[in-house]
């Protein structure tokens, strides 16, 4: 029988794993179709960024997919390390030099990479994709 307190912290994590999921699903779907492909390469070139074209497909392939990862609940570890890296190197590149609150900040970006971290390390909790399939491996024992 599961806790209650189980059940509050697997609700918790299942409510942080979707706003944090799609918020990073919605910034890659932003570079990829919004600013679309090469305007990614473009600002990732004004950045200074080495390899502007190879990376700004592999951020956008990161955001996405570890975003849906995350609203789903399956590889939760290595889906919120990728995504903490990606938030380090926003905040060396696109946010170097910026205040922590106040216009052109880095809050959000703290705040994403907190929450990608923590979930990498809490793991995806009880309501999720990788719990489902572990339950379903057990009960086939």
């Amino acid at each position: 029988m599961v806790s209650d307190s189980a059940r509050l912290r697997g609700f918790g994590l299942l409510v942080l794993r979707i706003v944090v999921g799609v918020t990073f699903f919605a910034h890659g779907w932003l570079k990829f179709h919004g600013m679309g492909m090469p305007g990614t390469t473009g600002f990732f070139t004004s950045l200074g960024i080495p390899n502007a074209a190879l990376m700004a497909w592999v951020v956008v392939l990161v955001e996405m997919l570890a975003g849906i990862a995350l609203v789903v609940g399956i590889f939760t570890l290595p889906a919120g390390l990728l995504l903490t890296v990606d938030m380090i190197g926003v905040l060396l590149t696109a946010k170097r030099g910026a205040s922590l609150i106040g216009p052109k900040s880095y809050e959000l970006e703290l705040n994403l990479l907190a929450a990608a971290f923590a979930l990498a390390l809490a793991g995806p909790g009880m309501f999720s994709l990788s719990q489902l399939l572990r339950g379903k491996q057990s009960s086939q024992s």
